[in-house]
């Protein structure tokens, strides 16, 4: 038998026979208390974590769904230090806004210090709704830490290993079209590098002569002097993959990214072996156990964790030092908002590996037809920290995340908008059969 013992100043309750009462305010309470088995062994219990004598403690934890797609993240000390991460999962944004429910009855009252035992205070670990609320919850705590010491997070990871991050653009749409005006346009704004979609809507088996204007886009784009990666998306499955890669081959691209599906490794392995084009994944895998059939099975060469789904900057950290061991690079995803790319510049800056990284500025989830949507700059307020030069964005050196969020901004989009939810377009991506396709 196992009875719990309070170590709050007054006695602990009582049972008639003498023992101590099992029904203590566990969860409410911060103070530690004993458990003590029928030997008399002692082990302490930590209702809200680890603490240090006069520790500062989380007080509120805030979620804010704004236009265009993004959930962010407000976490505030008891001593006003306000940390800020960035949660957004595409289309899922309620989901992910239940987990924080979990989240401010588990972390409200813990020191924020202890981001390790955030990740790891759970039962259930990975999927993409609670990897995504996990990431938004690490980069604000990370935020806070950097803020209280007064240096930017790439400190806190051993120091910097460059001045500046590359950085690649979007072109073209989730239908590409009109790609050589975009590309002189991203040169024009100092881009040396830009992402595409590989193909529009396709069938599973489908006409080949459908990848000749993938092709065509391709000659386009580096006829402007840029190099272009292509973005397959899942949506080529292996019937056509391979002749879509072989097709691209004379014509080096910088990447090619999903083209498979994710979860397919022996099928990627297979395709692996049939190109020299580099093969990059990740968005949609959350852990490095997600990562670790692909390393291993070596059919990778740039992973792409997206820190808004990969659990942050600890987890997606991790991701990227067990990718090193197999001389795989690392190149965040990041289709997504100022807070999570400015969480991704302070990996590249710390991590020996890093590639290059997504940048949504000016992106065509961004830009709505309706007038209504944001980009990358909208919600913070040193917006020249993020500028491009070279095709590179200099080293951030801001405390904490380094970027300053406009919270007034934030919290006006979030009344105004707080019916709207973004949705993937897959009910548009059906074949002349009405068969349904990869988005």
């Amino acid at each position: 038998m196992r009875h719990l013992c309070s170590r709050r100043s007054e006695a602990a309750p009582q049972h008639s026979s003498g023992a101590p009462s099992l029904l203590l305010p566990f969860y409410s309470t911060s103070y530690s208390s004993t458990l003590i088995d029928n030997t008399g062994s002692k082990t302490r219990v930590y209702p809200k974590g680890l603490e240090t004598s006069g520790s500062d403690k989380i007080k509120s934890i805030e979620t804010f769904r704004v236009r265009p797609r993004w959930l962010f993240v407000r976490v505030e000390t008891d001593k006003g230090v306000v940390g800020w991460g960035e949660a957004t999962l595409e289309g899922h944004s309620e989901a992910v806004e239940g987990g924080f429910a979990d989240f401010r009855e588990r972390f409200i009252g813990w020191d924020p210090a202890n981001i390790e035992t955030a990740y790891r205070h759970r039962f259930y670990r990975g999927g993409e709704v609670l990897m995504s609320a996990l990431s938004g919850l690490d980069m604000a705590l990370w935020d806070i830490k950097g803020k209280t010491l007064g240096v930017p997070i790439w400190e806190l990871f051993g120091g910097k290993v460059r001045e500046k991050a590359y950085v690649y653009g979007w072109i073209g749409g989730d239908k590409p079209s009109d790609v050589l005006a975009q590309a002189q346009e991203r040169k024009r704004q100092g881009f040396t590098a830009v992402k595409m979609n590989a193909v529009e809507s396709i069938a599973w088996l489908d006409s080949p002569s459908v990848l000749d204007a993938t092709v065509q886009r391709v000659i386009d784009v580096k006829s402007v002097g840029l190099d272009v990666g292509l973005d397959f998306h899942g949506r080529v499955h292996k019937t056509l993959a391979k002749q879509l890669a072989r097709a691209l081959e004379p014509h080096r691209p910088l990447f090619i990214e999903e083209p498979l599906l994710p979860g397919q490794v022996p099928e990627l392995t297979k395709l692996y072996a049939q190109t020299t084009i580099p093969i990059a994944l990740g968005e949609r895998l959350y852990t490095r156990q997600d990562y670790r059939p692909y390393l291993e099975a070596g059919c990778i060469d740039l992973i792409q964790p997206d820190l808004s789904h990969a659990g942050g900057l600890s987890e997606s950290r991790r991701v990227a030092n067990m990718a090193e061991t197999y001389d795989v690079g690392f190149a965040p995803h990041c289709p997504l908002g100022p807070i999570a790319f400015a969480a991704s510049l302070q990996l590249a800056f710390s991590c020996s590996n890093f590639l290059i990284c997504e940048m949504s500025w000016k992106m065509h989830y961004n830009l709505t037809p309706d007038g209504k949507g944001a980009d990358l700059y909208t919600y913070i307020n040193n917006p020249e920290v993020l500028q491009v030069e070279d095709g590179m964005i200099p080293l951030l050196t801001g405390p904490g995340l380094g970027i300053e969020v406009n919270e007034e901004l934030v919290r006006a989009s979030a009344v105004e908008n707080g019916d709207f939810s973004w949705r993937c377009p897959t009910t548009d991506w059906r074949g002349p059969d009405g068969g349904i396709r990869e988005w």
